[in-house]
């Protein structure tokens, strides 16, 4: 019985809810931030500027390692040859070279997540920005983002669908 009353309290509290809701005429929007950014210019160049970078880097990782190849098989023919102090030079020298080259692949991929970061969170600065102004143009209580079935259920009656909105402001 008391289970009874307590959903009975609790359809009712969601009844009130939202007959005040409609009373009071609270709005809200939403939207795909993904879509939005999927259509801006800025974030296929975002891209295009990450992948050259990316090919830039891959190309360099590329000539050190082939470097690194070329002076380790010139050590391998020659070690049977070489002094003792000759040979342990070239090892340290090419241990170095190694340990450079590893610093260089983490660095470089490290910079290379920056970058992204950096420019997506521009682009993101870009959508808030839209989003403050067509919230505040229209009246909306908040703005939810539909990414990832964050919101699985919206009421049409309550909400409105701004992604183009948002879409058409920010390719002007």
């Amino acid at each position: 019985m008391k289970k009874v009353i307590l959903m009975a309290v609790m359809v009712l509290m969601g009844l009130s809810g939202y007959a005040q809701t409609e009373t009071t005429g609270l709005k809200f929007g939403y939207l795909s931030i993904d879509s939005v950014l999927l259509s801006m210019p800025e974030y296929a160049e975002m891209q295009q500027n990450m992948a050259t970078m990316r090919q830039q880097y891959e190309a360099e990782m590329k000539r050190v390692e082939d470097d690194f190849n070329k002076k380790y098989e010139e050590f391998l023919d020659g070690q049977k040859n070489f002094p003792q102090t000759i040979l342990q030079k070239r090892q340290s020298e090419l241990q170095e070279m190694l340990d450079k080259n590893i610093a260089f692949k983490k660095e470089g991929l490290q910079m290379l997540k920056d970058t992204e970061k950096t420019q997506k969170d521009v682009i993101l600065m870009m959508i808030d920005m839209a989003m403050k102004t067509i919230g505040m143009q229209r009246g909306y209580a908040f703005i939810l983002n539909t990414d990832a079935n964050a919101t699985p259920w919206l009421n049409p009656a309550l909400g409105e669908d701004i992604t183009q909105a948002i879409k058409d402001m920010l390719n002007e």
